[in-house]
């Protein structure tokens, strides 16, 4: 038995792993006020960070320099969070630890995780009897340091025993903190990536608006600046548009010229939480035609040598990046486009954040995680990336009807993409006219197109599969799989 005075010293939670986003998790939960051990393989980031806690406040925070000793500074049963980056890292860190933690312990991995790698070390850990969460923290730097969206899956014990921890740590919103208990397994990374996907969709399509505001309307940096923060102010309100009025703002210091903006080159990096949504949106048979346009075009900005190379071949058969001859050769309402702009971008945004829950309610399903909509809209309401006010909004929706078979078909969402819907197509059919690529908004734009249609050409596709491969088809008529011989009643049709 541990003493009292032992008992004292200890720390309530420890964290591994002391990059800027484990350091500034860090230093919020000490912040917060519980005693935290802190841990890292190189000595000089554990130094940095007591060194940081003394300069921020003065805070709880106890730094360790082997494994040993940093797991038995924490009071039983311990929690240990690990930041590290994915995939084997994260696996030599566990094995690090374990050694020296006991059945009841638990281990959180806050990293961006692939969810079925959660279930395999859910599974490993409890064959040593320890407790395991795998937990997607969103928000960045900054949220990590003032209150990110967390979101645990996995043991729910392991939950309860941080709870109170994660409860104060979490960015707080009007309805309470940004975190709540996933599911089981891997839940919580699992939703993490589909928020990533979510935030890829949104990203694509507030660049679009840009694109066109910029090439089809004119506008300089300053006037995209204010119109972006107006934007803030209203229905659009959220984390990216505001960064996206503040990027149009900054000067180019390197050079004294212009905005910054203009000086990046355009070619998207990306970690690849993008590509996994897409991956399982197929796997699972959902279509996420926004999430996959914004991952497509990252892939296409990669191609720079390739498109500076396009733009010359196709510029000599007389064909320039900007076609300027507007089919009625109207000149461009700036205000009516900026309007129309805005509108076709909510609209684009709804249908994206429909293809995310779709992806989410499969995937529940699936796998019996039982997944609460509307509070993960709840939960991504403060501190994460694509937090926006109008994830209110979806909160309420599927607590009007948890049931919801697409985001789009929710009364008041369904008002909006009607009285949205004349401008979207004007700033498709714009872009289209004058050769500026719009891919999450025409995906966005043929989702609900094809999505409130009653009946579509696949039976002209049905046709053919039977004709070729006697795939057999249904009919609206009467119940029963069919199968034709086309070639020779096509035959006979001919004679």
């Amino acid at each position: 038995m541990e003493s009292a005075a032992t008992a004292q010293a200890l720390s309530r939670i420890g964290l591994a792993g002391l990059a800027v986003m484990g350091q500034n998790l860090a230093l919020n939960i000490a912040e917060k006020g519980f005693p935290i051990s802190v841990y890292n393989r190189t000595n000089s980031k554990v130094d940095e960070t007591l060194d940081r806690a003394q300069r921020e406040g003065q805070l709880p925070l106890i730094g360790q320099y082997n494994p040993r000793d940093f797991v038995l500074s924490i009071q039983r049963p311990r929690s240990v969070i690990i930041l590290v980056k994915a995939g084997s890292p994260v696996d030599q860190t566990i094995a690090a630890l374990s050694e020296h933690m006991e059945p009841g312990d638990t281990i959180i991995d806050g990293g961006n995780e692939w969810y079925e790698n959660t279930e395999r070390r859910i599974i490993e850990a409890n064959s040593k009897g320890l407790l395991y969460l795998g937990m997607g923290v969103s928000g960045g730097e900054d949220g990590a340091r003032y209150g990110p969206s967390m979101m645990p899956g996995g043991s729910h014990e392991a939950y309860t025993n941080i709870k109170d921890i994660l409860e104060k740590v979490a960015a707080q919103v009007e309805d309470g903190p940004c975190v709540t208990y996933i599911g089981e397994g891997g839940s919580g990374n699992f939703v993490k990536m589909v928020h990533n996907g979510i935030e890829y969709g949104d990203m694509q399509l507030i660049s679009e608006a840009y694109d066109v505001l910029k090439n089809a309307g004119g506008l300089s940096n300053s006037e995209l600046a204010d119109i972006f923060a107006e934007w803030n102010r209203g229905e659009l309100e959220s984390f990216l548009v505001e960064i996206t009025a503040d990027i149009f703002n900054v000067k180019d210091e390197k050079t004294g010229n212009g905005e910054l903006v203009d000086k990046i080159l355009d070619k998207t990096g990306m970690k690849g939480t993008g590509k996994w949504t897409v991956q399982q949106a197929a796997e699972l048979s959902i279509a996420a035609p926004t999430i996959a346009a914004s991952l497509d075009s990252r892939y296409m900005s990669g191609l720079k040598a390739e498109r500076e190379e396009a733009s010359e071949i196709f510029k000599k058969e007389g064909l320039n990046e900007e076609i300027s001859s507007d089919i009625n050769g109207a000149v461009v309402d700036k205000k009516r486009l900026i309007d129309d702009v805005r509108q076709a971008l909510y609209a684009s945004k709804i249908c994206s954040y429909a293809q995310g829950m779709n992806l989410l309610k499969a995937k529940s399903g699936e796998k019996g995680w039982n997944l609460n909509l509307g509070e993960l809209a709840r939960i991504w309401k403060g501190g994460c990336i694509i937090r926006a006010v109008f994830l209110d909004r979806i909160k309420k929706a599927y607590q009007r009807n948890p049931n919801l078979s697409n985001l789009m078909v929710d009364p008041e969402f369904a008002r909006e993409m009607v009285q949205r819907q004349a401008a979207w197509r004007r700033v498709v059919g714009l872009a289209v006219q004058k050769g500026i690529s719009v891919p999450g908004m025409s995906a966005s734009l043929q989702y609900f197109d094809t999505y409130r249609r009653s009946r579509l050409p696949a039976n002209l596709v049905q046709a053919q599969r039977d004709y070729f491969g006697a795939h057999t088809y249904e009919r609206v008529d009467m119940p029963g799989a069919y199968h034709t011989e086309w070639s020779k009643l096509a035959r006979n049709a001919r004679v």
